[in-house]
C-alpha cells in the first residue's frame, strides 16, 4: 500500500505523535507520493541516503534490456555517478539517451525519496542534443552533428534497490508485471531497462490524484473504466500455469502470519523492558491486535464467504491492483492522439498486484475514499466518505461499459430507449455491489496485517514514526470485526 501523493513530489512529514519512552523519528510515513507524476517543481535534496550496505538481489526480465552494472546511491550529487548513470542508460539504449553528445552537466538528477529499500530519482536533461546517426539513416555517418535532428532527452525515472528481505513483495514478481501489462496492454509504466541493483522506468507528465479527485463522478468512471481494462488481461498469462487459483488476498493474509507475529514479539519485548509506558502510543497496541482472534475471525470470514458464493455466484477472478488508492492514479496532463478520454487516467504501483475477485479490487479502492493521508491522523480511515449508493453505481457504470475491453453489459445503438437493457444494467449492478459487500471484509484484513508488518523498522529502531503503521493496523482490524459482526458472522 503506498502513499498518496502531489503533483510536486517532496516527502514532507506530516504528523509527530506524543511519546513516552521511545523517540520520534522524523520520516515521511509509508503513504509515499507517486512517483511517475510530475517533476517541474522537483529539487535535489541536500539530505543523506540511508540505503544499508548489504547484497541486493540481481532481477532480470525476459524481454528487458539488462545492464550488467551498479549505482551507488549515495554517490548521486558526484560527477562519477553522472558518468556511470549515463553509462547505464545507453547500455539499456534508451531512445534519446544514447547521443555521444550528451553532457554529463547538463543531467538533473532529482531525489523523489530515499528510504531503507529503495532510492528514487527523476532524471531529466536540460537542453537538446542532436539526434544519433542510426536513427537518421538518410544521413551518412560524415555528416555534421549540426545539421542532425535535436531532441530532449526524455525524463524517465531511476529506481536503486536496498538490501530488503521483505515479505510483502517480489521484485521478481514486480518487475515481470510492469513488463507484461506495459509492453502486451499498454497498461501501467514501461520498464526501459535493468541493472545490478535497481531499473529504469517511464515517467509521466502527469499529476497524482487527489481524495477529492476520486470522488468527481466524471474521474469515478474513468477509474472504473481503467479497472476494468486491467481487469481483462490473461490472469495466465502473467501469473503463468502453475498458479494453484488461490486468491491472492487469502495467500497474504495467511503467509503475512509470521511476520506480523515476529513484529508483536518485538513490541512485547519493548513493553517488558518498560519503553511503552501508559500515554505511549503504542500503548496497548499488542492486545488489539491479538493474532489468535484474527485468525479465528478470519477463518469464520472465509467459510461465511465460501457458503455466500455457493449460494449468490462467485465474483469474477482477475489480474487486480489491489491497491487502487489515490497516490496510484495519475491523471495525464495531456492525451495520446486517438485515446479515449479514460485514458488520463494512469495506473501505477503493482507492487501489490496479482490475481483476486474483481469485488476484492472494487471493495479496496472503496475503502480508499475513506482514506486521507494528508490530514492529522493519517493511519485512521473515515467510515462516512465511503461511497454512497449513488456514488457506487457511477462507478459501476463506468465499470460495466468499458468500451476498450467490453463489460458485462454491451452498448446498443439506443440504450435509452430500450427497457430490456437498463433491467439488464441494474441487476448486472446489484449483483456486483452485493459481491463487493462480500468482499469488503477482506481488504480490512489484508491492510491489518500489512500494517503490523510494516511497524517493524520502527519498532526495531525504538522510534515512531509520523505514520502510526500499528494505528493503522488497529483500525483496520477494528472495522474487519466491525464489518464480521454487521454480517451476522459469529467467531
Amino acid at each position: 500500500m503506498i502513499a498518496p501523493a502531489m503533483e510536486s513530489p517532496i516527502l514532507t512529514p506530516t504528523l509527530s505523535h506524543p511519546t513516552h519512552g521511545l523517540p520520534i523519528q522524523n520520516k515521511a510515513h509509508s503513504q509515499p507520493i507517486s512517483l511517475y507524476s510530475s517533476v517541474s517543481s522537483i529539487g535535489s535534496s541536500s539530505s543523506l541516503l540511508l540505503l544499508p550496505e548489504g547484497d541486493v538481489e540481481e532481477v532480470t526480465e525476459e524481454g528487458v534490456h539488462h545492464a550488467d552494472l551498479k549505482l551507488e546511491a549515495r554517490k548521486y550529487k558526484t560527477p562519477a555517478f553522472r558518468q556511470a548513470l549515463l553509462q547505464l542508460l545507453q547500455a539499456i539504449r534508451i531512445p534519446t539517451w544514447t547521443s555521444s553528445t550528451i553532457d554529463p552537466s547538463l543531467v538533473k538528477i532529482a531525489k523523489v525519496s530515499g528510504a531503507l529499500t529503495n532510492a528514487v530519482f527523476f532524471v531529466s536533461y536540460v537542453g537538446t542534443v542532436p539526434t544519433s546517426h542510426s536513427s537518421t539513416p538518410h544521413l551518412t555517418p560524415r555528416t555534421s552533428s549540426s545539421s542532425l535532428p535535436t531532441a530532449t532527452p526524455k525524463t524517465v525515472l531511476l529506481r536503486i534497490y536496498g538490501p530488503s528481505s521483505s515479505v510483502l513483495i517480489s521484485r521478481a514478481d514486480e518487475l515481470h508485471t510492469l513488463h507484461v501489462l506495459s509492453s502486451k496492454y499498454r497498461i501501467g509504466p514501461r520498464v526501459y531497462g535493468t541493472f545490478q541493483n535497481g531499473r529504469v522506468e517511464e515517467w509521466f507528465d502527469s499529476t497524482t490524484l487527489t481524495k477529492e479527485d476520486i470522488r468527481d463522478p466524471v474521474k469515478s468512471r474513468w477509474i472504473a473504466m481503467r479497472m476494468r481494462e486491467l481487469h481483462s488481461v490473461d490472469v495466465i498469462g502473467i501469473v503463468g500455469t502453475s498458479w494453484n487459483g488461490q486468491e491472492n488476498v487469502y495467500k497474504n493474509v495467511i503467509s503475512w502470519q509470521g511476520a506480523a507475529r515476529e513484529t508483536l514479539n518485538m513490541v512485547k519485548a519493548r513493553e517488558d523492558r518498560g519503553e511503552i509506558p501508559p500515554g505511549h502510543v503504542w500503548h496497548g497496541r499488542r492486545k488489539e491486535l491479538d493474532l489468535g482472534e484474527y485468525m479465528r475471525a478470519w477463518e469464520a470470514y472465509w467459510a461465511w464467504l465460501v457458503k455466500w458464493e455457493d449460494e449468490f455466484g462467485r465474483s469474477e477472478m482477475t489480474f487486480a491492483h489491489n491497491d487502487a488508492q489515490y497516490g496510484n492514479l495519475l491523471c495525464a496532463k495531456k492525451l495520446a492522439p486517438g485515446k479515449p478520454e479514460h485514458h488520463r487516467i494512469i495506473v501505477v504501483d503493482f507492487e501489490y498486484a496479482g490475481p483476486n475477485p474483481a469485488a476484492f479490487d472494487i471493495a479496496n479502492h472503496f475503502h480508499e475514499w475513506t482514506a486521507d493521508y494528508y490530514s492529522d491522523t493519517p493511519h485512521v480511515l473515515t467510515p462516512s466518505d465511503y461511497p454512497t449508493r449513488e456514488e457506487r453505481r457511477n462507478f459501476y457504470l463506468g465499470y460495466l461499459g468499458s468500451p476498450i475491453l467490453g463489460g458485462q453489459i454491451t452498448t446498443s445503438p439506443a440504450p435509452s430507449r430500450t427497457p430490456s437493457f437498463h433491467r439488464k444494467l441494474d441487476e448486472a449492478i446489484k449483483v456486483l455491489d452485493t459481491q463487493v459487500y462480500a468482499w469488503s471484509p477482506a481488504s480490512h484484513a489484508q491492510w491489518a496485517i500489512w500494517g503490523i508488518i510494516q511497524a517493524s523498522d520502527d519498532v526495531t529502531n525504538g522510534a515512531v514514526s509520523d505514520f502510526d503503521y500499528l494505528g493503522y493496523a488497529a483500525d483496520r482490524l477494528s472495522k474487519f470485526y466491525n464489518d464480521l459482526s454487521q454480517r451476522g458472522i459469529k467467531w
